[in-house]
Order: C-alpha cells, then structure tokens, then sequence
C-alpha cells in the first residue's frame, strides 16, 4: 500500500499543473473518498488534492474545503489552508492566484519522503 506523500507524488505526476485540463469531479470525488475513508499518515495527500480544488474550482468548492479541513482530524486541518477557503467563498481572482503561484511552487518538484 502505498503512503500518503506517494499517492500525492502520483496525482501530481497525472494532473501536473494545468488546470484547465484537470477533471473536476474527479478530484472532488477523491476528496469525498478520502473524507471518508482517510488513510492514516501524512496529510499531503489530501491536502494536494484540495490545492487542486482551489485551483480549479469556485465557490461551489468552499465547503468540501471545510469540510476536508474540519472533519478529519487536527493535522489535516492544520495542513488546508484557511486562506484556500476564504478564496473560494470570496471568489477573490487576486488571493486565488497567489495561491496557485504557491502550490505550483511547492508541488512543482514534490517527491515523497518516508512517514
């Protein structure tokens, strides 16, 4: 079975970073998997699936982003921004796009490390 920050590196190698070909539901339906059924370990994997969200997604969005943050357990909630949150709620285009330019700066080289 694979770790949490190994199936992070795997979505990040398929979806990469262009958002405008990343299938939407699809990460909105590996959010709700992962709501569900949490994995123990490391949050990244979560937490990259809801950049992902914040980057594609808009207002619509904001409350799987609480509720991934406020419903699993305190690591998890501390790895989701709140900031991610309030630029979905807000449809704030200038917060959205800092934080884009953040996640791509994170993730762009992402490799797993041992949990």
């Amino acid at each position: 079975m694979l770790t949490n920050e190994q199936r992070a590196e795997q979505i990040i190698k398929k979806y990469a970073f262009d958002f405008e070909k990343i299938p939407k539901q699809e990460i909105i339906d590996l959010i709700q998997k992962e709501i569900e059924n949490y994995q123990e370990g490391s949050s990244e994997y979560i937490r990259v699936l809801c950049g992902y969200l914040v980057c594609i997604g808009d207002v619509s969005d904001a409350f799987l982003l609480e509720k991934a943050k406020y419903s699993i357990n305190m690591d998890v909630g501390c790895m989701i921004d709140g900031d991610w949150i309030d630029a979905l709620k807000h449809d704030n285009p200038f917060l959205k796009k800092d934080i884009i330019d953040e996640f791509i700066e994170y993730y762009k080289n992402f490799q797993a490390g041992d949990e």
